[in-house]
């Protein structure tokens, strides 16, 4: 019989550890837990029992200590903690293998994932669902941690000056991934949002955060709660989990999708080879608040959606000048660029925060070889397709707060070609371009406004 699994996710400090070790410390069934060490960031002075039980001593521990801790495993063998290393990368390989592991030793009746601070939600629940560990659990939910504190700061208070945003490194030296980008994935790839710490913020500013992850998330169930105390139903078998919905739900794609549906075309590139995902409309799950009942109305708080789709490259330098400079009420933006210049490579733009990523993520279905295309294209009747430029385009998802997107709108066309640089082709790779080239490279522009 499989077991019942939970992810759980956030940012540094979002609060997970305590949410889970409360939870340990009131759940009525024996669940057993793998934690993530990335390293050594998720290592501070926490306040937790020493080993002979004394209350409130402060030393350095890891999280995978402070769980082992509070559930009095004296030899540690229900954790498993993986240092120096992301379970949904690095160490992919070992998470499916200690916790087919932890289910051939042990007996319990659910498992809890505690995923780093860095961690990226969707690879992980892809192992539990169509990889090895599939055939010893069932995912029942993901669930995604947020500061409330932090979080209003960095994505709410739009005239904040948040300083320097943190970055993690990325897959290569060539550059870096905002973290800002990797919380908002957390947010958009989940069926339950915690938004903790709600003692740090006032009922405004938790309204406004409520709106704009409703914006983010529409499909996912929140709650609040401060110093992470939930219920352990709230969080343990809800049976609430499907991929694929996940995997369409958040709101960026959302808006893709349906102007996707008014202009045909996929606007997600997950393959080297050039497919696309086709992703389905989901009905949305209903939202609830766990301690208040509000209805978060994100336009009320001036929160609106939009898309911007040409079928026209950008210039590279006028579109990296336009990314430094970008307007505070951008909250979100996500979609496919085409770059002059860099013809073959589909390249996904991320803005989170006041950083905004470029990733190759794929490759134009015009760019492959005549067969192929012709097979891609004979699966996708609905492509829609110019037959000088084939598939490529700029379709972008835009979140913003209070925002002008007349002006928005009108400077991301000034960074398109012009009649007369269309015509002059030879030009493109001469420019200076800070696109990257290679698949999975990453490319970071911060905006100073």
């Amino acid at each position: 019989m499989s077991v019942p699994a939970t992810i759980l996710c956030g940012g540094l400090g979002a609060g997970k550890t305590t949410l889970l070790s409360r939870l340990l410390e009131t759940v009525d069934r024996d669940v057993a837990v793998l934690v993530n060490d990335f390293g050594d960031v998720n290592v501070g002075e926490i306040p937790t029992e020493s080993r002979e039980g004394e209350r409130g001593v402060k030393r350095p521990v890891s999280d995978a200590d402070l769980v082992e801790a509070r559930t009095d495993l004296e030899t540690g063998e229900e954790v498993v903690a993986l240092e120096n290393g992301c379970i949904c990368c690095s160490l992919g390989g070992e998470l499916s293998r200690s916790v087919i592991r932890l289910a051939r030793r042990h007996e319990f009746d659910h498992l809890v994932v505690e995923a780093s601070g860095v961690g990226e939600p969707e690879p992980i629940a892809r192992q539990f669902v169509r990889g090895p560990a599939a055939g010893s659990y069932d995912l029942d939910s993901v669930v995604t941690v947020v500061d409330a504190r932090a979080f209003h700061d960095a994505f709410v208070d739009v005239e904040a000056d948040s300083g320097e945003q943190p970055t993690r490194a990325g897959v290569d030296d060539t550059g870096s991934r905002p973290l800002a980008d990797l919380w908002l994935e957390q947010v958009e790839f989940c069926d339950l949002l915690v938004v903790n710490k709600c003692d740090l913020v006032d009922e405004d500013e938790r309204d406004r955060v409520g709106a704009l992850l409703e914006t983010l998330q529409p499909r996912a169930e929140t709650v609040t709660t401060e110093y992470g105390r939930l219920d352990p139903d709230v969080v343990l078998e809800n049976e609430r989990f499907d991929l694929e919905t996940a995997a369409a739900s958040a709101g960026w794609k959302r808006a893709l999708e349906a102007d996707e549906d008014d202009h045909g075309h996929s606007p997600d590139r997950d393959h080297e080879d050039g497919t696309a995902d086709h992703h389905h409309e989901h009905q949305h799950g209903h939202d609830h608040d766990h301690e208040h009942d509000h209805d978060h109305q994100p336009e009320r708080y001036g929160i609106e959606v939009e898309t911007y789709h040409r079928r026209r490259p950008v210039h590279p330098e006028r579109f990296a000048a336009l990314l430094e400079d970008l307007p505070a009420g951008l909250v979100r933006a996500k979609g496919l660029c085409w770059i002059a210049g860099r013809e073959r490579q589909a390249i996904t733009m991320s803005l989170a925060g006041r950083q905004t990523t470029l990733e190759v993520t794929g490759r134009w279905i015009a760019s492959l070889s005549e067969e192929r295309r012709e097979v891609y294209r004979r699966g996708q009747p609905d492509l829609a397709w110019d037959e000088e430029w084939g598939d490529r385009e700029v379709r972008l998802a835009l979140i913003g707060r209070n925002l002008d997107f007349d002006d928005l709108f009108a400077r991301l066309d000034d960074c398109l070609l012009t009649d007369r640089e269309m015509d002059r082709m030879e030009e493109w790779r001469a420019w200076e371009n800070p696109a990257p080239t290679g698949t999975g490279e990453t490319r970071s522009v911060s905006s100073q406004e």
